[in-house]
This record gives structure tokens, C-alpha cells and sequence, in this order.
């Protein structure tokens, strides 16, 4: 009897306790009064839902709560985005997993609202039709993938040194540290989409004594520091399951106005499985999109088994005023660190060219694709360290600037060249390159000119840092599938023709560009009998030691 007492006590307690009203939580406000469990919006637009009781000891009692416990429809022709939202602020709020019911159909308008996800969440079978064809905001990301645990400044901190192995500060645990220098600019775009350059920045992760993990080191000197945060990373994996997602594609001006209509990752520590996505209704304009899956300002982050979709290609005017195709992807990854791909691949043929590239990166570190079909890996302002092995990649291949060690294993690449070092940025890499056990197959077999490593510097740019090739390449059973070639053809090259005006020692480089220093070669083979050679240039490279083995 005493403890039948008890548990009625403390039922009532807890009773009470949830209702508690107006808690703000991801921009919702949750009561738990005694009436019916319901979602609204108030005059202002903001999201109320109340929890009755009864549902939310229900919900607690099973752990989980689903979509249409909240009011959702799912019958894919109500706007069900309010009453999503809803359902993961209540499972924020207490700790609750979300899942969809899979033979719902949920339509999502272009209204403004986000469903904040920071606990387990398995969209199953379930449908998502995202609807872009009227769009109140095109910035505001659809779920968003973040943490209860806030970024905070550090404000004693004044300058940091490349490979520097620990920072003078301690943390609550670890830590991913992002660091600007606004007075200093990088990556001074040259071409079509020239620019003025972007602010000095980096990513890394320490633990709670300021270590600095090096398998991903500080990579530039920072004499001054404009801003220094450190994002708590959680201990806990994150898992986010299934969903069939398909973007009806918005019907804009082709203009660099992006839509970030997507899943935006902020958290570290997250996988993402089963999940695809399509793309309906490109025409003959359209805006670009920011990637679906957009990574951003986090680390050890994995999607695995997910079928994604190139975004059809089309052109504008560029800062140079004329015409460029522009970039448009289904995957952004953004100052993040230790972000892989496995077991992925696209709707689309990755060798059709009127589909543009399905990723796009900037200020990262150890990127991994292993087992993926997809167009293109690209790393735009920078990667330190990436590894692409088990894959197949399209008409776009591999597009990269930046340092460390770049791992391309037992792939096939489809590209004009094996590697592209991307000659808007310098065509740079300070550090290695290892191709192993792959297949090239020059421009996806059409009759062309080809070259293992591609890129172009004039040395009369300032990109804001020294431009380096790879000091040190090493090639291991290689073919290279060229049998179908034009006429001209004098075999494949190792360097494509990285500064044609440079013929001679008259030449004189404003920015000087840093040679490889030595290419070892074991076992490349190619289709067409012909020899690898140094390159169309071999002036450019005439201190180049090419060794074979």
C-alpha cells in the first residue's frame, strides 16, 4: 500500500511537472495542459503544440512518437511541414525518437519552417515531397541537424601556427575549433567566377587539454585571429534512417541565388543510411541548390547506402560577365572534418554531361568516398587529406586543390584526367598523391587527348598562397583504357600542359609554381600500345624525376 502511494505521488508529480506551460524549444512553443494533444500557428506565425498528459506518458512509456500523433496527414497533398516540426520539437524537448509511418506520403510546402532533428530519427518507407516551386525562403533548410550543446568564443587565444599540436586552452571535451583571420584572403579565384578571395580560415578538432588531433593539423599560420570558436561535439551517434525524399525543382531565374532546401547537418557525429533522393521538374531555367545532404561546421559524419541525384546544369553570367555553367549539387560538405561516403550512388547516369557534379566541398579535412558511383568528387577551397578507393566516378572525376595525402585505390575514373588539380585555384596540392589499382577511362571512352594529371597555372596570379604541385606521385597498377583516340594522339601524358607561354627559361613567373619532384611508376599499362609520356610540355617539367619500377 505504502508504495502504491508512492508511485501515485510521484505520478502526480511528473503530471504536474509536464504541465508546465510555454517552453520554447527550436522555435516551438510546447505546453502540456490537460486538453487534446494539438499543433497551431499563432499570430506571428509561431508554432504552438500542446501535449496532452495522457499522449505524452504514452510517448514516454513507448520512447518514440511518429509524425501523425502530431496531426500529419500524409496523404501527400496537405502541407504536413508544421505538424513535422511539431513532432521533433516534443521529442527534443524529451528525448524521444521520431518515426514516420512508411506508407505516408508527406507534402512539404515552400512555407518558412524547419523541423529541428537532435534525437534519432527513422523516416522508414515514408515519402517527402519537397515543393520549390514557391518558396517564402529559400535559405531556411528543411530538417536541420544540430545539438543541444553551444559553440562559445575563445577569446584568449591570438594566434595559432600551422602543424601547432595544442592550443593554451581547456575545454569542457572535445571540441571542433574554427578559426578566421579576416585580414588575410585565400583562394583568389581566377576564370569565369573570379573573386577577390575568401577570409583565412580553418577546422580542427581537440580534445578537453587542447590537443590538437593531427590526423586532421591546423594548416595555416594565423598571426592574427578575427575569430576563434569551439563547437562541443557530442559522444553520442546520431542515426537518421530511410526516407524516400523528392524535391519538385524550382522554376527561377538562372541565377547564383542558392537553394538550401535540404537536410543541413551541424552536429557531429551522425549517420545517415538508406535514405534517397530525387529531383523532379528541372526545365529550361532554374536556381542551383546547396546540396540536399549539406554538411557543415562538424566532424566523424557518414552516409551510408543513400542514393542521391545530380541537378540538371544551367548557365549564366559570370563575375568575368560572360557565359558559365554553374555549380549545382545534392552534396555539400563545408568546413567539416572526417566526413565519408559509403555504398552511394546517384539516380542519374554519371557520365551525362547535362547534369553537373553531385558534390561540391570548401575547408576540409579527410574526406572519404569508398564504394560510391557518383559524377564527381570536388574540393574547391581546399581539402586536407582525402581518400577515394572502391569507386566508379563520371564526367566530372576528381577535381581537387589543397595538402596532405590524396588516395585514389582500386577506382575507376571517367574524367578528362585522372586527377584535376582545379586551375581556378592554382591547380595546388601540397603534398602527395597515390593512384593504385584503378582504371582510367580518358573523357568516359570518347576520342581525346589525355593525361593523368591535369590543372593549368599561369604563375601570373596571386592566389593568395604559393601554388604547389603533389611533391611526390606514385602510380601502381594503372590502366589506362585510350584505345579509342584521335588521330593526333601521341600516347597519354603524365602532366597535361600546365603553362604553354612557358617554353623556355625567358619565361618569368610573377607566382612562381612549385614542381613535383619525383613520379614513381610500377606496372601502367594502356590500350592503345602506346607509351606514357612526360607531357606536352616537357620544358615545364624538365626537373621532374620519373622513375619506373
Amino acid at each position: 500500500m505504502k508504495y502504491a502511494l508512492i508511485i501515485f505521488l510521484l505520478t502526480i508529480f511528473m503530471t504536474m511537472g509536464w504541465g508546465q506551460t510555454n517552453i520554447l524549444v527550436d522555435n516551438v512553443i510546447i505546453s502540456a495542459e490537460k486538453r487534446k494533444t494539438v499543433v497551431n500557428t499563432g499570430e506571428k506565425g509561431e508554432l504552438q503544440v500542446n501535449v496532452s498528459p495522457k499522449n505524452l506518458l504514452a510517448f514516454k512509456k513507448r520512447g518514440w512518437v511518429r509524425y501523425s500523433d502530431f496531426g500529419a496527414r500524409g496523404d501527400g497533398k496537405t502541407d504536413d511541414i508544421d505538424n513535422i516540426a511539431a513532432t521533433h520539437a516534443v521529442a527534443n524537448q524529451y528525448g524521444l525518437s521520431v518515426k514516420a509511418n512508411d506508407d505516408d506520403i508527406y507534402y512539404i510546402s515552400g512555407k518558412e519552417r524547419t523541423a529541428f532533428i537532435r534525437t534519432n530519427t527513422d523516416f522508414g518507407k515514408a515519402t517527402f515531397i519537397i515543393d520549390d516551386t514557391k518558396v517564402q525562403n529559400r535559405n531556411a533548410s528543411v530538417f536541420m541537424v544540430n545539438s543541444d550543446l553551444k559553440p562559445f568564443k575563445l577569446e584568449k587565444i591570438s594566434s595559432l601556427k600551422r602543424n601547432q599540436q595544442k592550443i593554451d586552452h581547456s575545454l569542457p571535451g572535445a571540441c571542433l575549433i574554427t578559426v578566421t583571420n579576416a585580414k588575410v584572403k585565400r583562394f583568389i579565384r581566377f576564370g569565369l567566377n573570379q573573386n577577390k578571395g575568401s577570409s583565412q580560415t580553418d577546422i580542427f578538432v581537440v580534445d578537453k587539454n587542447g590537443n590538437v588531433d593531427m590526423n586532421a593539423p591546423i594548416v595555416w599560420d594565423f598571426d592574427q585571429i578575427t575569430d576563434i570558436t569551439a563547437i562541443p561535439m557530442d559522444e553520442n551517434t546520431l542515426t537518421i534512417s530511410g526516407g524516400r525524399f523528392r524535391t519538385i525543382a524550382n522554376k527561377e531565374e538562372s541565377k547564383y541565388n542558392y537553394y538550401s532546401r535540404n537536410i543541413a547537418i551541424r552536429r557531429s557525429h551522425v549517420l545517415v543510411q538508406g535514405l534517397e533522393h530525387r529531383v523532379t521538374g528541372e526545365g529550361e531555367h532554374g536556381a542551383p541548390y546547396g546540396g540536399f545532404i549539406n554538411i557543415g561546421d562538424c566532424a566523424y559524419v557518414t552516409v551510408r547506402n543513400t542514393v542521391l541525384t545530380g541537378h540538371k546544369t544551367y548557365i549564366t553570367i559570370g563575375a568575368a560577365e560572360k557565359p558559365v555553367s554553374m555549380g549545382t549539387y545534392d552534396i555539400s560538405v563545408n568546413r567539416a572534418i572526417n566526413v565519408s561516403f559509403v555504398h552511394c550512388s546517384q539516380t542519374n547516369d554519371i557520365n551525362d554531361k547535362t547534369y553537373w557534379g553531385i558534390m561540391g566541398s570548401n575547408f576540409s579535412k579527410n574526406l572519404l568516398y569508398d564504394s560510391c558511383i557518383f559524377s564527381r568528387f570536388d574540393a574547391h577551397m581546399g581539402v586536407a587529406n582525402a581518400t577515394i578507393r572502391n569507386s566508379t566516378l563520371g564526367h566530372m572525376g576528381i577535381n581537387a586543390i589543397g595538402s596532405g595525402l590524396l588516395t585514389v585505390e582500386n577506382s575507376t575514373i571517367n574524367g578528362y584526367a585522372l586527377i584535376n588539380l582545379r586551375s581556378d585555384y592554382g591547380s595546388t596540392w601540397q603534398g602527395d598523391v597515390l593512384i593504385r589499382n584503378c582504371v582510367f577511362v580518358p573523357s568516359g571512352g570518347k576520342p581525346a587527348n589525355s593525361s593523368l594529371i591535369g590543372g593549368a597555372n599561369s604563375s601570373q596570379h596571386d592566389f593568395g598562397y604559393t601554388c604547389y604541385m603533389p611533391e611526390r606521385i606514385t602510380i601502381e597498377n594503372l590502366q589506362i583504357n585510350d584505345a579509342n583516340h584521335p588521330e593526333s594522339y601521341k600516347g597519354p601524358a603524365i602532366f597535361s600542359n600546365f603553362n604553354p607561354a612557358m617554353k623556355d627559361a625567358s619565361y618569368q613567373e610573377t607566382f612562381p609554381f612549385v614542381r613535383t619532384r619525383e613520379v614513381i611508376l610500377r606496372n601502367v599499362s594502356t590500350a592503345s600500345g602506346m607509351a606514357l609520356r612526360l607531357s606536352d610540355n616537357p620544358f615545364l617539367f624538365k626537373d621532374v624525376k620519373v622513375r619506373t619500377e
